[in-house]
């Protein structure tokens, strides 16, 4: 094992691929218990390791010297074997999450910032904020004196900063915090990257508050680390490209629009330009069915298939790097977004109405319907999209549009 990330449970990692981006070695994700840890790291099979949790601080008395960073925190994330066979501790998250509250154009300079949690994450999130020129910090637990049922007495808060997991895979979902009751945020940062858009920054999102995941934090103390490693640099240029192409990899492009817009078509085109997997969400609805659609309908009914396509929607959100198309009506339900958005970009296919097939479709009996289905979807077509792509041309110009406006 040349360079690696340990900690208890990695199956979600990222990292291997990150530290491909800027360098190139051999980079092992390695799972230990707590009882394995002492004896992996006094074999010093290794060059240089990442450290997550549950072990940030459980490293630390096995290091002959710290950085600085990683002195004042107490959490060490990087190890380095020294010529001598010693290692040495520091802490490139401190780094990271700087890095992500500036991209993010988040200000903590004055403010009063809540961090959630009491762990390792949250003494990285408590210098990096003090660092920043945060006026106040206030760290909010399950059993501090600051809890999530009193933090609501702390209307100046500024900042919000999650170290929990909370709303992390696969748990998706589940929120710390009612955002919408501190009157004067003007930042979020959540350390989680998967999903990309928690539903802490879903609802920051729609409130129209900046904020960051922990992606770019991830991609940003992979850099550093690195370096520390090789004792090589990397560009800000790089660092920045890396980011953006890290997202692009991990999100989802999502295809909505009225029935017979073609989604199916350009989601197949646009998997295929750019080597991903593509679901049809309607077809996998009826392959857990075992039944066609318009046969759920005529059995079981229009509630029965919603509730059925909201689990395959749901299962579908939480995937990564995919091409999905939805079914027309997937986006008139409110429960349907969340799954979409949290990992995915959503642009709507639009194609003139008296252009659109209705046989085989369950609720788009005749053209007449039609006109009256598309009047009353078009306000949940533009609310749950980010992209309005015209599909009435050849299917080349419209995966060109898309493409070009996923950077590819």
């Amino acid at each position: 094992m040349e360079y690696g990330l340990i900690g208890a449970k990695l199956g979600h990692s990222h990292s291997p691929r990150i530290h491909g981006a800027f360098f190139d070695y051999n980079y092992i994700l390695r799972e230990l218990t707590a009882e394995e840890l002492p004896g992996f790291l006094e074999r010093r099979d290794f060059k240089g390791l990442n450290v997550t949790i549950p072990y940030k601080q459980a490293v630390i008395p096995f290091c002959s010297a710290l950085g600085e960073t990683a002195r004042r925190i107490g959490s060490v994330n990087t190890l380095v074997v020294r010529p001598d066979g010693s290692l040495y501790g520091d802490n490139t998250d401190h780094y990271g999450m700087c890095y992500a509250i500036r991209r993010a154009g988040i200000d903590l300079a004055g403010q009063h910032v809540l961090v959630l949690g009491s762990g390792g994450t949250s003494l990285t999130a408590r210098a990096a904020a003090a660092d920043l020129g945060a006026a106040r910090i206030t760290v909010v637990s399950r059993r501090g004196p600051v809890d999530y049922t009193n933090v609501y007495d702390l209307q100046d808060a500024g900042a919000v900063i999650n170290t929990t997991p909370l709303g992390m895979f696969p748990n998706n979902g589940t929120s710390p915090l009612d955002l919408s009751r501190f009157p004067r945020l003007t930042g979020v940062v959540d350390v989680v990257y998967n999903p990309l858009r928690t539903a802490l920054l879903l609802q920051a999102e729609a409130l129209g508050i900046p904020h960051t995941n922990g992606l770019d934090m991830l991609v940003a103390q992979a850099k550093l680390a690195g370096e520390l490693f090789t004792g090589g640099t990397v560009s800000d240029g790089k660092l920045d490209a890396v980011c953006r192409e890290m997202t692009a990899q991990v999100t989802n492009i999502i295809l909505i629009g009225m029935p017979g817009s073609g989604k199916s078509t350009v989601g197949r085109a646009v998997a295929k330009a750019l080597g991903r997997t593509f679901y049809d969400a309607d077809a996998v609805i009826e392959e857990r069915a075992g039944r066609s659609i318009p046969e759920i309908f005529a059995e079981e009914g229009e509630a029965a298939f919603r509730a059925l396509e909201h689990q395959v929607l749901s299962d579908l959100g939480r995937r990564n790097g995919v091409v999905i198309a939805t079914g027309g009506g997937a986006v008139c339900f409110d429960r349907n977004l969340p799954p979409l958005w949290e990992n995915g970009r959503v642009y709507c296919l639009q194609r003139p109405v008296d252009t659109l097939p209705t046989a085989g479709r369950p609720l788009s009996t005749s053209r007449q319907r039609l006109v009256e289905m598309e009047r009353e979807r078009a306000p949940f077509y533009r609310r749950a999209a980010q992209v309005m792509v015209d599909n009435s041309g050849p299917l080349k110009r419209t995966v060109a549009a898309i493409l070009e406006d996923f950077g590819r």
